[in-house]
């Protein structure tokens, strides 16, 4: 297949473009700064788009956006997170519709934020979207894909969990603090992580690629989500450290402020469709995930 990412330099995109060249798929990259000779360029925020080649291409996975971790939610933060996500699926996702050969399928990003904190409620696919700052900024990435699959595009929603691998995101941020023995849980810890390594966010993007029968959301997790404390008991257990400074609630919100519901909000959810389609999870526990992703970053 030829296949077109934007996001492609990001932990995921990376990873992804990796093992379908090594399967020996062709890949392309939608970037603002083109290089290669299979590079197409965009600005969404300008709307800026070549357009002309977008033809060639048999599936197009959409990552792009602005961090949400790193700096506190200020206004302007705000705005850029749901405006990278929410502008640039719609100006991609109306170029593909119209074409007159689009591709099979448009794999448009999406992450688990689309049900906000749940507590211990058990979430799939069909659960109900939740409230707050990053469940209405997926309900509306996930519309402005829409006019792809109004125009008979295969789109497919991946709902992204917490992304493990200590080449980045959020696992390598913990790392250092957890080898210093200054880990510990977050709040109460009884919130639920819904986790998956980086292996099978990408095997399961693969999959997404060649399944006629995936389409909407698809909950891009481990079967096997935790609780903050049991996250932090395996991590500590992982690097050998003991994990005896839990984090209060009340002092990540005076830090972070809004953001701190990246850390605090409860999460817990199945991948229903993955194990309709009997997708086979390289790493189902996060204790044998940790000491893999740990062992192979030696």
């Amino acid at each position: 297949m030829n296949i077109l990412i934007s996001g492609a330099n990001g932990l995921i995109g990376s990873a992804l473009a990796t093992q379908l060249t090594a399967a020996g798929h062709r890949v392309g990259r939608l970037t603002r700064r083109p290089n290669r000779p299979d590079d197409l360029g965009w600005d969404p925020g300008q709307g800026i788009f070549e357009r002309s080649r977008l033809g060639e291409f048999d599936g197009v996975v959409h990552l792009a956006g602005e961090p949400v971790a790193g700096m506190r939610w200020t206004a302007e933060k705000k705005a850029r997170i749901r405006d990278s996500r929410v502008e640039g699926t719609r100006l991609l996702a109306e170029a593909l519709a119209g074409l007159d050969k689009p591709p099979r399928v448009l794999i448009s990003a999406s992450a688990i934020g689309y049900y906000g904190d749940r507590g211990d409620e058990v979430l799939d696919e069909s659960s109900r979207a939740g409230t707050g700052f990053l469940a209405d900024v997926a309900q509306a990435w996930e519309a402005a894909a829409q006019p792809a699959a109004a125009a008979g595009i295969r789109v497919v929603n991946p709902r992204f969990g917490v992304a493990l691998s200590p080449a980045g995101g959020a696992l390598k941020q913990m790392l250092t603090p957890f080898r210093l023995g200054a880990g510990g849980r977050i709040g109460s810890g009884k919130q639920f992580v819904s986790w998956i390594a980086l292996d099978d966010v990408v095997g399961a993007l693969a999959l997404a690629l060649e399944t006629d029968a995936l389409s909407g959301p698809v909950n891009v997790v481990a079967p096997g989500p935790v609780t903050n404390a049991e996250f932090t008991r395996e991590l500590g257990a992982a690097v050998g450290r003991p994990t005896l400074l839990p984090v209060p609630a009340a002092m990540l919100r005076l830090a972070l402020g809004e953001m701190s519901e990246l850390l605090t909000a409860s999460q817990r959810v199945l991948p229903r469709k993955l194990q309709e389609q009997h997708y086979s999870f390289r790493f189902p526990r996060l204790d044998a995930a940790l000491r893999h992703l740990l062992t192979s970053a030696e």
